[in-house]
């Protein structure tokens, strides 16, 4: 079963940096949250590999929201 990366905060997405099909491992930023003129960045809670996309750049995000999905 895949598990996802969630954001940790509401904001925007500023970037993404990981892709499918990537190897992330824990700690690895896979993408770069906007939120209060800060940027945050959004680290793999786990080891796997990226199978979805499931934000883009640019969209508004609430905390909790999935980010990706990696198995």
């Amino acid at each position: 079963m895949a598990q996802t990366i969630d954001a940790t905060m509401a904001g925007t997405i500023f970037k993404i940096e990981a892709s499918v099909g990537d190897e992330i491992d824990f700690g690895d930023v896979v993408a770069i949250l906007e939120s209060m003129k800060m940027e945050i960045n959004i680290e793999a809670d786990g080891a796997g590999v990226v199978e979805q996309i499931l934000i883009a750049e640019g969209d508004t995000v609430d905390s909790g929201t999935p980010i990706l999905s990696y198995k």
